[in-house]
């Protein structure tokens, strides 16, 4: 069974910056697609970021030109760089992995932007 371990959540500023990782059990090289989503208070989750093995991303439009999503092999750890946060990003954030044979997410980290 693949475990996500994150970390990185915290309190911020509006404006400020934060940097989320995630850590799976198993080589980050094997996991197809790793994922970033998020859940605020009495909404659904949502997507936020993927990418590929092959270090193909995609964004929400939200966070578009905000928000950087990678991985490192040689760490064997995924990231989310958030910058420029605002209020409206304030929610649980949730590490994902994706492949045929599984569908895996870590325990979550609060994020929260304050102005």
């Amino acid at each position: 069974q693949v475990q996500l371990v994150e970390s990185g959540g915290g309190l911020v500023q509006t404006g400020g910056s934060l940097r989320l990782s995630c850590a799976p059990s198993v080589s980050i090289f094997s996991i197809p697609v790793m994922g970033w989503y998020r859940q605020a208070p009495g909404k659904q989750r949502d997507l936020v970021a993927t990418i590929t093995s092959g270090g193909r991303t995609n964004y929400a439009d939200s966070v578009k030109g905000r928000f950087t999503i990678s991985r490192d092999n040689a760490k064997n750890t995924a990231y989310l760089q958030m910058n420029s946060l605002k209020p409206e990003d304030t929610a649980v954030y949730y590490c994902n992995a994706n492949s045929l044979g599984y569908n895996i997410w870590g325990q979550g980290t609060q994020v929260t932007v304050y102005s």
